[in-house]
């Protein structure tokens, strides 16, 4: 695709009037409607405690189990009781840590970092190893990619934890890293838009955000999901938009996590074999529009790059910092080489 001809394809859409807008032309959404505990970016300090197989044994949906968090408010601790309950279905079988759901007292939150987050997600380490944490960096490495690019995402805070796990008489502590994921329900709130509950085709999603979703899947090579059958992808219904918000990423191949497969949930022609290949599986949409979103990429590039840059000091392994950077420097050359573009991304677009 020559240069000239996508300038001249981006002109004649912008002047036919179609809505078409990249991230600075969205609703803005002010910093001020964040909760305290979304505002900052350091690790946030927590400790926890609890029995890492009771938690799996005997929580479900709607059974948690009684526990305190402690939290570092500044330079002094404090502390909060907490609901906690283990969730998913893959890593709760097959990690050593199963991830959790807190439920805060809404009571007892006022003035603390949770107000406004009564209820989170949590991400911990899969396995213990010596480098366990690098991947759950690779992971919140993710979420804070997409934020860059999409106006309507889920906030993540890193947490520094101290889990004293509980072991018949012994009691035995993990220090490692997790992030905190903010509740579908409170992003609702915060982008003044609600949940979409039902199954709605791709095709009616609103087109530059289903893009952005499309391409940021195929960035970090997540195979691991599906806008049709929402498979780790919620629905948000705001500014009279259906907009695909995607999450968990555990699967894909910029985490690489030792456990990671390729699955079979809507793979096209050509199905890959290794977590780390890429395929596109966005729906056909304006060639513009596919445009627009390629440009709204590259210009923020730096700022994508800059996310890993700022967890360096984190990586306890630095081959997986090398790795986790590479593996997103090699996207951007896909989307600057015309070729690569045609092949991997236009030549690959599903209509059904």
């Amino acid at each position: 695709m020559k240069p000239l001809c996508l300038y001249a394809i981006l002109f004649s859409f912008l002047w036919t009037g179609e809505t078409v807008y990249g991230q600075e032309e969205m609703p803005a959404i002010s910093d001020s409607s964040l909760p305290l505990l979304f505002r900052q970016e350091l690790p946030l300090q927590i400790k926890l405690q609890y029995s890492n197989k009771q938690v799996k044994k005997e929580t479900n949906d709607s059974t948690y189990l009684t526990s305190m968090i402690w939290f570092k408010d500044e330079s002094a601790w404090d502390s909060l009781p907490v609901k906690i309950r283990a969730r998913g279905n893959f890593r709760r079988k097959t990690c050593y840590f199963a991830p959790l759901k807190l439920k805060f007292p809404k009571s007892q939150i006022k003035g603390t970092f949770f107000e406004g987050s009564r209820k989170l997600k949590l991400v911990l380490p899969c396995l213990l190893d010596r480098n366990t944490s690098d991947y759950v960096l690779r992971e919140y490495l993710a979420y804070k990619l997409f934020e860059n690019i999409a106006p309507y995402h889920f906030k993540t805070r890193l947490v520094e934890i101290s889990l004293a796990e509980a072991r018949g008489k012994r009691e035995v502590t993990h220090n490692v890293f997790g992030f905190l994921i903010e509740d579908i329900d409170y992003l609702a709130i915060r982008c003044k838009g609600q949940e979409i509950k039902r199954l709605i085709h791709p095709l009616q999603h609103d087109p530059i955000s289903s893009i952005q979703n499309a391409f940021f899947e195929f960035m970090i090579a997540n195979t691991d999901y599906s806008t049709k059958q929402q498979h780790n992808q919620k629905l948000l219904f705001a500014e009279n938009k259906i907009i695909p918000l995607p999450y968990d990423f555990d699967m894909c191949g910029l985490v690489n996590a030792p456990y990671a497969a390729v699955t079979n949930i809507q793979n096209l022609s050509g199905s890959i074999s290794m977590v780390t290949d890429r395929i596109y599986k966005g729906y056909e949409r304006e060639e513009a529009q596919l445009l627009l979103v390629r440009q709204a990429y590259l210009e923020k590039k730096s700022d994508m790059l800059l996310e890993i840059v700022k967890l360096k000091e984190w990586f306890q392994d630095p081959g997986q910092y090398r790795e986790a950077s590479d593996f997103l420097d090699s996207f951007f050359k896909i989307l600057e080489d015309d070729k690569k573009f045609e092949k991997q991304i236009l030549a690959r677009l599903r209509t059904r």
